[in-house]
């Protein structure tokens, strides 16, 4: 049987976990209640301490006394041993906080333990109470805020599907009038032409009176001004943010909604070309934020229903304790109390649930319950134990193929042999690429595994669809297939090396693996994970056009990712040089190596990936005014300077360029060290309570932390390999690069954790449980 304990710090809100009964502290507590319950040894009393001593006669009498009256209350109603009163704390704004404080009736012979339990007690169940009583508020007013937003769009809607059927009817009266007119013997203007003005200025009414009904106020608008056309302005305006337009699988993010739209031409230019589609679009738009911002709404009534039930219990289990090691019933007399409380006697929530419910499957389903719930309660993903099953038998493949390739290889004397130094600039590259590839996936794999393992919701973290979200199982499977498919070709490659067949047809496998990649990652069937590899193709246009795109967590977190991998778009250059140059016919491979072109695009391919980040700094801070942002520019800008100046030096051996590569590179190292510990991971704080580390730490293991800064700390300084070099020959420095790039990818998988977490814990002091979705239609004057 589970521990309750347990079973709660299993199923508690991690972001609310702080808000939650501390049931092992109240458990503490009576562990003290029954420690001091036990009788101590008879040897141990003074005499006049002594259990008999100071009896009186008459205390046969007192028992007998209190034996009756027991029976007495037993038959009608047992006297209470605690008497909790109510009362009224601080006031905020128009609420009043309601307090909880018990008194003891009865003594107890552990009278002091059992006030300091109690005590704790009426603070865990003011604490619920306040906390719950804050979020059913919140919740309340944003169910209110969104009920308007949904009149107002159901005002455009219907203003906007009658306007259709008035520009059809009048266009039918004009071509018969026209049809009439020119048989006439006089030219007069058509009636539409002469009431045109006058019916869009009803129009434009129309909508604003329909608006104002809703409480959206204009600027001036008792003395509204008009255009040259005559028809008044609007300051209404639909917010369309760059994170709404693509989200759900897919739209665009255009650029023209980087800033807020004045809805101008829905009144201004009824009648210019593409206005309808204008005007329908940002509806669509609209109507998709609305209907996002109900189903946070209903996971957060959701989550705080489940906050509520999951407290209660805890109550219950822990007044039973204590009424079991205190030899009393004080249980029913607090839990009526508890019953009585806010957190539990309120049914604001279940009442808004049901009436989200009750919207959500008229406006967005078609009055379909059955596909409102899809959205509103989406069905976790269960696991599958085939998934397990390949990725166990995977994994035995691709041990065995590995073992066959490394004795092929020795015995054709691959890596030994300088003959085949063509296979390691030519094949080695590709296989390279797969095999980081693999190795990114795993380490990731491993993150998803461990920030589940430690209760981090990494899906909220980076906005992940829960039905969708990658499980670790799933990234193990993806990586230990692309390792097998790998390898097995690399097997295959050499098996037809040493069975005679011609090395231009052998070195096509690589370049076939590498076609059937490409065309796993944008097939548009739904297998294979496609909401994943859709979802990795579109992070990576974001990351490409960074500056035109609002920046998420998951788009920095990716190209941080990007800046581990420069070694494997080295390799897709080289690789991609081999096929398009046609060089696997003449093994020609220095036709690549030695070209202008492909050692300039060198410095391009190490610089993009932090280009691609400085411009999200660059885009963070224009969005968020935050200077921390164009600091950690800083980083990714010494960086590249850094990457520069290795690639020059390894080209151009002289002292010159050797002293740029100690400078540039120390300054780098420093810079993202300090990045790393103090900002990312939010350790080295000299005034935490954990030393040199921070106050909350999601791993119960402290040197895990300081091991895992230490490792960091070696890794970051890698680069010292390039000026040392230890290497002996052309294959061998091929297989060092191939360790060094590893284990970078190592580190980055490493660091992805402790950011994450940093994070989580971010998301934990600010109770940020739901996204806040930003709504479409807002009052002018909120901006200021």
């Amino acid at each position: 049987m589970v521990k309750f304990s347990k079973e709660l710090e299993a199923q508690l809100i991690p972001e609310w976990k702080e808000a939650f009964v501390n049931y092992c502290l109240l458990k503490k507590q009576i562990k003290k209640i029954k420690i001091s319950r036990k009788p101590k040894p008879a040897s141990l009393y003074p005499i006049a301490h002594h259990p008999d001593f100071g009896r009186s006669l008459f205390d046969p009498v007192r028992n007998l006394a209190r034996t009756f009256s027991d029976k007495l209350f037993s038959s009608s109603e047992k006297p209470e041993i605690i008497q909790v009163r109510r009362r009224n704390g601080s006031e905020n704004g128009d609420d009043v906080e309601e307090i909880y404080q018990t008194e003891l009736v009865q003594l107890f012979s552990e009278e002091d333990e059992v006030k300091v339990f109690f005590a704790r007690l009426d603070e865990e169940l003011n604490k619920v109470n306040q906390f719950h009583k804050s979020k059913e508020t919140e919740f309340v007013g944003r169910g209110e805020i969104l009920k308007k937003q949904l009149d107002i769009l159901a005002e455009l809607k219907q203003i906007l599907s009658d306007r259709k059927k008035r520009n059809l009817s009048g266009s039918n009266s004009h071509r018969s009038y026209s049809s009439s007119a020119r048989n006439s013997d006089f030219s007069a203007g058509s009636p539409g032409e002469l009431s045109e003005t006058q019916s869009e200025t009803s129009r434009t009414d129309e909508i604003i009176e329909a608006l104002e009904r809703n409480g959206v106020s204009f600027i001036n608008s008792a003395t509204r001004t008009k255009t040259k056309g005559g028809k008044p302005k609007m300051s209404l305006r639909v917010d369309i943010p760059d994170a709404v337009a693509g989200a759900d699988g897919g739209g665009a993010r255009s650029i023209a909604t980087a800033t807020s739209v004045l809805w101008e031409e829905l009144v201004n230019n009824p009648r210019s070309g593409g206005g309808d589609f204008i005007n329908r679009k940002k509806i669509q738009c609209a109507e998709k934020m609305i209907r996002k911002a109900f189903v946070e709404l209903y996971r957060g009534l959701g989550l705080l229903k489940t906050y509520s039930s999951l407290n209660m219990i805890a109550f219950t289990k822990i007044l039973k304790k204590f009424d079991k090691v205190s030899g009393q019933q004080a249980s029913s007399s607090y839990l009526k109390v508890v019953k009585r409380s806010q957190f539990t006697s309120s049914d604001k929530v279940v009442r808004l649930m049901d009436e989200v419910e009750s919207i959500f499957t008229k406006h967005f389903a078609n009055n379909d319950r059955k596909k409102a719930m899809k959205f509103l309660r989406p069905h976790q993903q269960k696991d599958s134990h085939m998934v397990t099953f390949f990725v166990g038998l995977f994994t035995g493949c691709f041990v065995s193929l590995f073992s066959i390739y490394i004795i092929l290889a020795h015995l054709s004397g691959i890596f030994t042999s300088g003959a085949q130094v063509s296979y390691m600039e030519t094949v080695y590259p590709v296989f390279s690429v797969f095999a980081l590839l693999s190795l990114h996936m795993f380490m990731y794999g491993c993150n998803l595994f461990m920030w589940k393992s430690t209760r981090i919701n990494y899906t909220f973290i980076f906005e992940f669809s829960p039905t969708t979200a990658l499980r670790y199982r799933d990234a193990f499977l993806m990586g230990t297939t692309f390792m097998t498919a790998v390898v097995g070709a690399m097997v295959i490659h050499l098996i037809l090396r040493a069975a005679g067949f011609s090395a231009s047809q052998v070195d096509t496998i690589p370049g076939i693996l590498l076609l059937i990649f490409i065309c796993v990652l944008i097939c548009p069937f739904d297998t294979f994970y496609r909401p994943t590899r859709f979802c990795f193709i579109r992070i990576l246009r974001n990351i490409v056009c960074s500056p035109f795109y609002k920046v998420l967590m998951v788009d920095f977190f990716m190209a941080d990712q990007l800046t581990s991998q420069i070694p494997l778009l080295r390799h897709l250059e080289s690789t991609a040089c081999y096929f398009m140059a046609q060089s696997f016919r003449t093994h020609e491979y220095n036709t690549c190596k030695n070209g202008r072109i492909y050692r300039e695009l060198a410095y391009l391919i190490s610089f993009s990936p932090y280009f691609w980040r400085a411009m999200q700094c660059i885009r963070r801070w224009w969005d968020e005014s935050n200077t921390d942002h164009l600091v950690n520019m800083g980083k990714y800008v010494s960086a590249m300077v850094a990457a520069g100046v290795r690639i020059t030096y390894a080209r151009e051996s002289t002292n010159l360029w050797l002293t740029a590569v100690l400078v540039s590179s120390v300054v780098a190292t420093l810079y993202q060290l300090y990045w790393d510990f103090v900002k990312d991971w939010g350790l080295l704080n000299p005034k935490s309570k954990n030393p040199w580390l921070r106050d909350d730490l999601v791993l119960k293991n402290k040197n895990i932390y300081y091991l895992s800064i230490a490792l960091n700390l070696v890794l970051r300084v890698a680069w010292i390999e390039t000026i040392v070099r230890f290497r002996v020959n052309h294959v061998q420095s091929h297989l060092l690069d191939f360790l060094l790039a590893s284990l970078e990818v190592i580190r980055r998988g490493h660091w992805n954790f402790y950011r994450v977490e940093n994070e989580h814990l971010n998301n934990v002091g600010h109770f940020r449980a739901v996204k806040t979705v930003p709504l479409p239609f807002r009052d002018m004057d909120s901006d200021h």
